[in-house]
């Protein structure tokens, strides 16, 4: 099969497409033929190796193992064990904490994050729903609670991850501000935004609102810029591991009454994440979400997908297909 790989640390350059054997399913695993999978920011800090613990996942010295971990397909083959899925069924989902993702065919546990595709719901869009819109859910909801009535800024509102923040959060019933450049204003009002501020001309940390929650949902802040913005007891949450971020979780739990926090998606139990993978489901059924796709690349091109990423000004997004 066709699959990803990177024999060192580096820059997009590093990645290539090689043959590697196809997998057999273990007798409680399912066989997917991936058609789509995503590229984010996690995956180029695996590429690069940096922050450092991400070695811990991928390898010390080099890359171990084929990366990507959100998937959307169908099922070529099941272990004689499984009971749930069957030969031809749609399904999308997710491999972490393990990773395989970008290659042609992966190995998923019956019991792991896996759920049926929606009718009329494409293999790119439910790849994106695996991939940030699981990442939205799980901060805004295990991490934040966020409840109705609160009061939400999603910093990096029309990105991956930004734009099913918007939407999870207004459908929980927060009142919801976006943060997004100008070309983006609309999209993010359109995703169920309240207020929408844009970077380009308006500082948001002098507007002189406060927040029960701030989402940044792009990592390019931080607690010591936002937190005269949240309100007493308020939580800064991020997507961005980083020594600081590190340095103010343990602070703010022994000072003060506005906490600093960051969680790792992929180190939530499998059924914390099936959790919250067959609730968004059933919004993405609903048509109460939708995925914002804002590049799609055939796998060839992986090498490209990675530079758009490492621009750092998606839109929605970043889809790789495997046809």
């Amino acid at each position: 099969m066709k699959a990803v790989a990177a024999k060192e640390y580096g820059g997009p350059e590093v990645l290539q497409l090689y043959s590697a054997p196809k997998p057999t399913p273990e007798p409680d695993e399912v066989l997917i033929r991936v058609r789509a999978s995503t590229v984010g920011p996690a995956n180029s800090a695996m590429r690069e190796g940096r922050p450092f613990p991400v070695r811990f996942f991928s390898g010390l010295r080099r890359p171990t193992s084929i990366p990507g971990d959100a998937f959307a397909g169908e099922i070529a083959a099941v272990g004689k064990a499984v009971t749930h899925f069957t030969v031809g069924d749609r399904v999308f989902g997710t491999t972490a904490p393990e990773s395989g993702a970008h290659a042609e065919y992966v190995c998923v546990p019956e019991d792991g994050t896996l759920e049926l595709t929606p009718p009329g719901v494409s293999d790119a869009e439910a790849a994106a729903v695996a991939d940030n819109g699981l990442t939205a859910m799980l901060f805004l909801q295990d991490v934040a609670d966020l409840q109705p009535g609160q009061s939400i800024l999603v910093n990096g509102a029309s990105g991956g991850i930004g734009t099913f923040a918007v939407q999870i959060a207004a459908h929980i019933g927060a009142e919801v501000t976006g943060v997004c450049s100008t070309r983006n204003v609309d999209l993010v009002r359109s995703l169920g935004a309240d207020a929408v501020v844009d970077y380009t001309t308006t500082d948001v940390a002098g507007t002189g609102e406060t927040y029960d929650v701030i989402f940044d949902a792009v990592g390019k802040g931080s607690f010591a810029q936002f937190k005269g913005m949240l309100n007493p007891g308020g939580l800064y949450v991020t997507t961005v591991p980083s020594g600081r971020i590190l340095f103010n979780m343990a602070r703010t739990r022994l000072v003060g009454d506005r906490r600093a926090v960051f969680a790792a998606t992929g180190m939530k139990s499998a059924g914390v994440r099936r959790k919250y993978l067959k609730e968004l489901r059933e919004l993405l059924d609903a048509g109460e979400i939708r995925s914002v796709i804002g590049r799609r690349y055939p796998i060839a091109e992986i090498v490209e997908a990675h530079r758009y990423v490492d621009t750092g000004h998606k839109r929605g997004t970043a889809v790789i297909t495997l046809d």
